[in-house]
């Protein structure tokens, strides 16, 4: 990778992971810290995920967290809360809406400066026997970003499935995401590889 690229992930808790908001070069303990470290070069790295953002929450702040960069590569994780407000506090964030307004972020971003593009589909691992009752709206978000990485010939982080299929493996939903949703460090492992192995693969 060019060392002049910057690289920026954006969502929400699960991309912020800890990072120290204070400090604009702190990357976390998750899955974009061990991502950067792997990657070739010496790219400058921004995260710049917001613990409990929803769609909206990211939309807010798109012009002064992500297009002010001018970034060279822009990793997306953003949908669960959508799905998880909805269920706990009863916000509602109809998927159809929900998909334009992602759909003009990426168009935004793409005038303004044409990067990369990395969508990473939410996911749910469930550990509780309610979070099965939150598929059916988090699969319409997933299947949302599918199209929108078609759309927008971005790279498709497939999380789902993977972390799914770590849990099966594993014989524990909770070593792999301890509440369903936040990984743990053997997830963001997993999540890592993952966007590093994706960002690695030469374009068809």
């Amino acid at each position: 990778m060019h060392p002049r690229t910057t690289v920026l992930f954006q969502g929400d808790s699960i991309t912020e992971a800890g990072r120290d908001r204070g400090c604009p070069g702190d990357l976390g303990h998750g899955y974009a810290a061990l991502a950067a470290a792997g990657l070739p070069g010496t790219p400058a790295v921004l995260n710049r995920g917001v613990g409990g953002d929803r769609l909206a929450d990211l939309r807010a702040r798109w012009p002064a967290d992500t297009l002010a960069h001018r970034p060279g590569l822009v990793s997306v994780l953003i949908g669960v809360n959508d799905t998880w407000r909805r269920h706990d506090r009863g916000l509602p964030s109809p998927v159809d809406r929900w998909e334009r307004d992602y759909h003009r972020l990426l168009g935004d971003l793409s005038g303004h400066c044409a990067p990369r593009l990395v969508l990473i589909e939410p996911f749910l691992v469930p550990v509780r026997e309610e979070q099965w009752g939150w598929r059916a709206d988090l699969d319409a978000r997933i299947q949302a970003v599918r199209r929108l990485a078609a759309a927008h010939d971005a790279g498709l982080l497939a999380a789902d499935g993977l972390l799914n299929q770590a849990a099966r493996t594993a014989g524990d939903p909770a070593l792999i995401a301890a509440d369903g949703v936040h990984p743990t460090p053997l997830g963001h492992r997993l999540l890592a590889d993952a966007w590093l192995a994706l960002v690695s693969a030469p374009k068809a």
